[in-house]
């Protein structure tokens, strides 16, 4: 077939008018768009995997019960993830979840309204049938990967089943954050948000399996939130939501602050570069007023966790961290190492 390979009559653009070329680019930012959406819930996965288990291994509990006592307990620590949706993102998305966090098949859940064409996935052991409310009772990520006007029917049935511990990550773009809060009546939501410019290289590859796409040190780096590259920028308050829902993870587990600040610290800044080695006072670490106002901190006993967040006004509005994250260069790389670093990336690569 490489003898074929460069022969015009063979390529996807033979027969189509000229007009028609410039939409061409159209395709490159649909593949665009699917790898991003993977490599992102990748890393959120793995994070929220991450911590739980630290949780495990550092459980450090506060003699003061709170509205969130046992509403996440390590019982079952493994991560439960579930996916509403079984079309083309849905499809890749369970394939990719599983194989590059890697999560066990049993820990992967699908509801669709036609489980009975996906005999793939659950010949890899994935669950698949028709129920989103008893999904959204088992799982603690629950992925909507569903078409908008699906969406309002979908939150009715799921929206008593959420535990308030539950995140709900929505690549449904069409639906905002602020009429998806109002739909499940829940506050603990991600959505990320892509712009795509329009003249752009296009480094996301054609015939490249999605999974083989995101162990491309090339193409990873253009997934990164802080890189222009491929022409699709994310929204980086979807990144300051990942760490609010970090927080909320221990809050729920009754964390206490400077032990939350801890796992915090090794979670998303345990990857260092050369300068941190030679002036280590260089090296960020997370600080309670990174997150609450300097007045909350002077409330904030150190045996008491961090407040509930609404990872909704996350979102939407400036935050703690929002101007502590623009204002730090160094926090901006430190956090972006450890999203290479998460997908198997050294810095030399970099």
């Amino acid at each position: 077939m490489d003898l074929l390979e460069d022969l015009e009559s063979l390529q996807f653009e033979y027969g189509m008018r000229q007009e028609d070329r410039i939409l061409v680019y159209l395709l490159g930012r649909s593949r665009g768009l699917m790898i991003n959406a993977c490599a992102h819930a990748i890393f959120f996965c793995k994070v929220v995997r991450n911590l739980r288990e630290s949780l495990q291994e550092n459980q450090s509990s506060s003699p003061l019960s709170n509205e969130f006592h046992h509403l996440d307990s390590p019982d079952s620590e493994e991560l439960k993830v579930g996916i509403i949706g079984g079309g083309q993102l849905g499809n890749h998305l369970a394939r990719t979840l599983l194989e590059l966090v890697p999560m066990p098949a049993q820990s992967l859940r699908i509801s669709t309204r036609r489980p009975e064409v996906l005999d793939e996935l659950k010949e890899l052991g994935i669950q698949c049938f028709y129920h989103n409310s008893h999904l959204a009772a088992w799982a603690n990520v629950v992925f909507l990967c569903c078409l908008p006007s699906q969406l309002p029917n979908i939150c009715l049935e799921i929206q008593t089943k959420l535990q308030k511990t539950c995140i709900v990550y929505s690549f449904v773009a069409a639906i905002p954050i602020s009429r998806l809060k109002l739909l499940l009546n829940h506050t603990s939501i991600l959505r990320p948000q892509y712009e795509c410019a329009q003249d752009f290289v296009n480094v996301w590859g054609t015939n490249t399996e999605i999974i083989a796409a995101l162990q491309d040190p090339v193409i990873l780096r253009a997934t990164c939130p802080y890189s222009p590259a491929g022409g699709i920028t994310l929204n980086i308050k979807w990144l300051e939501g990942v760490v609010y829902a970090a927080l909320n993870i221990c809050t729920a587990r009754n964390t206490v602050t400077p032990q939350a600040l801890l796992l915090l610290n090794e979670v998303f800044l345990s990857v260092h570069f050369k300068d941190c080695e030679k002036n280590s006072a260089s090296c960020p670490m997370f600080q309670p007023t990174d997150f609450v106002s300097q007045a909350y901190v002077k409330n904030l006993s150190e045996k008491r966790s961090f407040p509930w967040f609404d990872l909704t006004t996350v979102q939407l509005k400036e935050t703690p961290f929002s101007q502590h994250l623009s204002a730090s260069t160094v926090l901006q790389q430190h956090l972006t190492y450890r999203y290479y670093d998460s997908f198997g990336i050294s810095l030399t690569q970099v």
